[in-house]
């Protein structure tokens, strides 16, 4: 058994049988005697374990405080691989975090889970570090604003915004009442999908836009079934969303197809190779502005077969690309 495991080991003998003495324990663990001393140590110092040496019955019992009582060791007990785990998805969302405000909230978790594996603070950052989560373009959100719309989403209550729709000249800014549904994340962006009151309808708002968010206390949020959310805003490509679905047919080259193939550009995507190598490619899109942009990145390599509008607005997109060299 490993070190996290001994440690329940311990707290449950001497929960069930008062008092246990060096040797038994050593026994039953299968530990040497310096081990055993460490564990005892750790446990005391570290895990703030009411573990004490009664002289009179040569064993180890809780404190005078804990006899009788249900005593439990500080923490959840998980196995060292499942606390590496836990500690590597802790780093992973760090990478999300804006401001700190994760980490803020989770750090009293990381120190616990630190302790558990016995590692010191330099042994520890050094493991954390081996992650790394790279992010390009990202639009910082202010913390204040990600905290309330958070806050609003968990207790299911409503928000008022005052949000900046993009658009020439900086865009218009109105002052909305929302019902939260869910936090997006999406290519390093933070969205809030939510009724809203004002159009009667559902709709993604970007949290970077918002100017200002506050909590409608008292004022409970309208609540979707979950079905009905995803009916409306999860079918087209990319984070647009709303309207009927279009579907796009497109066919990648035989020199990317090895590597596009791999990708899943949309759940309910449908695909097949072609017998020169090169890779079809159908998917739903709702707003074509974020397909074209995925699209671009391809020059060369991509045909776009269907619909007309879309294969239409590619061939201008690199029209204009290609005159704006000359």
């Amino acid at each position: 058994m490993d070190r996290t495991e001994r440690f329940y080991k311990i707290e449950m003998l001497i929960r069930s049988r008062g008092c246990v003495s060096f040797a038994e324990m050593r026994e039953l663990l299968e530990v040497s005697p310096a081990t055993l001393k460490r564990d005892l140590q750790y446990l005391r110092e570290r895990m703030d374990a009411p573990i004490e040496y009664d002289a009179t019955e040569n064993g180890y019992r809780f404190g005078e405080q804990w006899r009788g009582q249900r005593h439990e060791l500080p923490g959840v007990w998980f196995s060292e691989k499942e606390l590496h785990a836990l500690l590597t998805m802790h780093q992973m969302m760090a990478g999300l975090d804006e401001n700190g405000l994760l980490s803020r909230h989770l750090q009293p978790m990381l120190d616990k889970l630190t302790g558990m594996l016995g590692g010191d603070a330099v042994e520890a950052q050094e493991m954390t570090r081996r992650i790394k989560l790279i992010s390009t373009a990202r639009r910082r959100v202010p913390s204040e604003h990600f905290e309330t719309v958070g806050s609003a989403v968990v207790k299911r209550l409503r928000l008022r915004l005052r949000y900046r729709k993009r658009g020439p000249g900086g865009g218009a800014v109105s002052d909305r009442e929302v019902s939260p549904q869910r936090l997006v994340h999406y290519r390093n962006t933070w969205y809030l999908d939510a009724w809203c009151h004002a159009s009667d309808g559902l709709r993604r708002f970007a949290l970077d836009a918002m100017e200002d968010a506050a909590v409608l206390e008292g004022q409970a949020a309208r609540s979707l079934p979950l079905k009905e959310l995803e009916g409306e805003l999860d079918q087209g490509y990319g984070i647009f969303a709303g309207g009927d679905p279009q579907w796009a047919t497109v066919i990648f080259s035989d020199q990317i197809a090895a590597w596009v193939s791999s990708e899943e550009w949309h759940p309910a995507q449908r695909s097949e190779w072609l017998p020169d190598g090169r890779w079809r490619l159908e998917l739903p899109f709702v707003d074509a502005t974020e397909l074209l942009m995925d699209l671009l990145r391809h020059a060369g390599q991509v045909e776009v077969l269907s619909p007309p509008a879309l294969r239409e607005a590619y061939a201008k997109r690199l029209r204009t690309a290609a005159a704006a060299l000359t």
